[in-house]
């Protein structure tokens, strides 16, 4: 276990197999989902930025697999690479990250039959994320010195900040060209807080619907604050940081919930912190008894998470 070869093989939805296993296991995980009536789920799935027909080979592999179901949604991270892309000759410069990754959601959001596998795929997705290890050292700040992204050529990898800057401000135009064309729009909902400095959480607070983790919030009052006033989403994954970062007896997330932030329960590689087939009712029943959460607790941290959530109306307030 670990290898990545098994990544390459399972997981994956470009490999040699054309993402085949990956398909048959995400049906099978499907399959239950439906047959609960109760149980929705987003997962993620990755755009890396390296090439702009990224969107239409995941495209193709969700449509002719046809993983697609009402129980499930999407989310599309983008992981924060670019100093290997810059390294390996991928990318000469960040724009061009950039327009690998947006350039073919305004081509299809402008007209649809020009990526109609990516048209028909988006409709299931919900938001974007934007992921990496946020306890890297950042060599450079996020300030007014910062070049434009067609001029960031450096070696080095922008801040944090800087990345979720441009990620916001594209999506932003994106949602609103959808949203005149009458299509979904996306949520921004970056992993945000699990390390790093807090002004990775002030950034998030700045651009983000939600956030993933969310734990660097209990050294800054101030922050945790901000949250609370305008009751932004944090998806907590205590088994996770258990096993990465803090431990689970020290957790927040117990005092968030006391506090009246916008807190949810949610898995985090499953495949590697949890033991059953139901990873999320793991996190609920360990939380309610580490924490001794009621009845009244538990549907609250059930409801804040279908209002973070991505799926329509007509399934989120049945």
């Amino acid at each position: 276990m670990g290898q990545n070869i098994l990544r390459e093989i399972f997981i994956k939805t470009d490999n040699v197999h054309n993402g085949k296993f990956f398909a048959d296991l995400l049906k099978e995980v499907i399959s239950d989902l439906e047959e609960s009536k109760y149980q929705y789920a987003e997962y993620r799935l990755s755009i890396y930025g390296k090439s702009r027909d990224e969107w239409d080979t995941l495209a193709k592999w969700a449509v002719r697999n046809n993983v697609h179901s009402r129980s499930v949604r999407w989310l599309i991270q983008v992981p924060r690479l670019y100093d290997i892309y810059k390294a390996k000759g991928v990318c000469h410069n960040f724009q061009q990250l950039l327009d690998n990754v947006f350039l073919p959601l305004f081509e299809v959001t402008n007209d649809p039959k020009s990526h109609p596998e990516l048209h028909q795929f988006l409709n299931y997705v919900c938001g974007m994320d934007s992921v990496d290890d946020e306890s890297k050292l950042e060599t450079i700040n996020f300030d007014s010195r910062n070049p434009p992204a067609d001029l960031w050529s450096s070696a080095e990898n922008p801040p944090y900040g800087y990345y979720l800057f441009y990620m916001h401000a594209n999506l932003n135009v994106l949602n609103h060209f959808r949203k005149k064309r009458g299509l979904n729009t996306f949520a921004f909902r970056p992993h945000c807080g699990e390390a790093g400095p807090i002004y990775h959480l002030v950034a998030g607070f700045m651009v983000a619907e939600s956030i993933a983790h969310g734990l660097q919030l209990r050294k800054s009052p101030v922050v945790q604050y901000l949250y609370y006033l305008d009751q932004i989403g944090v998806a907590m994954s205590p088994l996770s940081n258990n096993g990465l970062f803090l431990s689970y007896q020290r957790n927040p997330l117990a005092e968030f919930m006391a506090k009246g932030l916008n807190i949810s329960l949610s898995t985090d590689d499953p495949l590697q912190f949890h033991y059953t087939k139901e990873p999320l009712i793991e996190e609920y029943s360990i939380a309610a008894q580490v924490w001794k959460f009621s009845a009244s607790d538990m549907c609250e941290i059930a409801r804040h998470s279908v209002i973070q959530s991505g799926f329509p109306q007509t399934v989120s307030h049945r």
